[in-house]
């Protein structure tokens, strides 16, 4: 593997608005139920999900000496907080097309973090939290990197864009607090195995509450749309590729060469500060 990049970059905490629009299509998402709903569903798990992150990193913030961690855990801090807000937001097209899904949302928050979080050490969940950064990081270098961005609403496209822009700039962070405080591979390497069985749970969940919802997502539809997707390679393949980065004894985020694609998304949006 190539050595760790010597100097990280400046992660930057950038505000996102996001404008529904009224005419936001109910299969947004390339024409394809799966898809939109599966999309969708990954909006529903975000926000609660990215303060489970900030909760785990913050509880080893007194064990840091390390001045220049502690600051790039500040900004992880304010781009997570931003992410959640923006993805909130964005709720409102999931109201304006007469979904109902709040109930869902409060039985995931109940089981996630309500039971299954206090139910498992500290440092546990900083696994956890350190394996779902790298797998929401490999998503998003196949996002950019497959351009699937330009085939959706620029409302989502741009929101996704952002979000995937920071999830690599920030990639790094959980798992350099995960070393300073612990660092052994078989608890992280055990976080990884919580993470996906808890992620395919709840993502898996959210998009069966979602599709029972739409008289146009049939089984054969679906069945369709899903061979569609996985001859395009836009499936839960990215799960196995990240699984098997992970498990080198010398795995580090930096090591995956992805941040070119964020800065060159970043530049072409105008979001782009050196």
């Amino acid at each position: 593997m190539p050595a760790v990049a010597t100097e990280p970059p400046r992660i930057r905490v950038r505000r996102h608005r996001v404008e529904v629009p009224p005419d936001l299509p109910r299969h947004w998402h390339s024409g394809s139920a799966l898809l939109t709903h599966a999309a969708n569903a990954l909006n529903l798990v975000f926000p609660a999900g990215e303060r489970f992150f900030v909760r785990s990193v913050r509880h080893y913030v007194d064990q840091l000496d390390d001045p220049e961690l502690l600051e790039r855990v500040r900004a992880f801090v304010g781009q997570e907080t931003q992410h959640g807000r923006a993805h909130e937001l964005a709720f409102r097209m999931l109201d304006d097309q007469g979904f109902v899904y709040r109930d869902w949302l409060a039985w995931y928050e109940r089981v996630a973090y309500g039971v299954l979080e206090p139910a498992v050490p500290p440092i546990v969940c900083l696994s956890v939290t350190v394996a779902l950064e790298h797998l929401t990081a490999t998503l998003a270098t196949d996002a950019l990197e497959q351009s699937w961005l330009d085939e959706i609403p620029p409302m989502y496209g741009e929101l996704l864009g952002w979000h995937s822009c920071e999830e690599i700039e920030h990639k790094a962070v959980a798992f350099e607090v995960f070393q300073a405080v612990d660092g052994r591979w078989g608890v992280r390497v055990a976080g990884m195995g919580l993470a996906v069985g808890a992620f395919l749970l709840f993502w898996t969940s959210g998009i069966r509450h979602l599709t029972r919802q739409d008289p146009e997502a049939t089984r054969a539809r679906l069945r369709r749309e899903r061979a569609e997707a996985h001859a395009r390679g836009q499936d839960r393949s990215f799960l196995r590729r990240a699984f098997r980065s992970y498990l080198r004894r010398d795995f580090h985020p930096d090591h995956i060469d992805n941040r070119g694609l964020a800065e060159a998304w970043l530049r072409a949006h105008g979001r782009w500060e050196a």
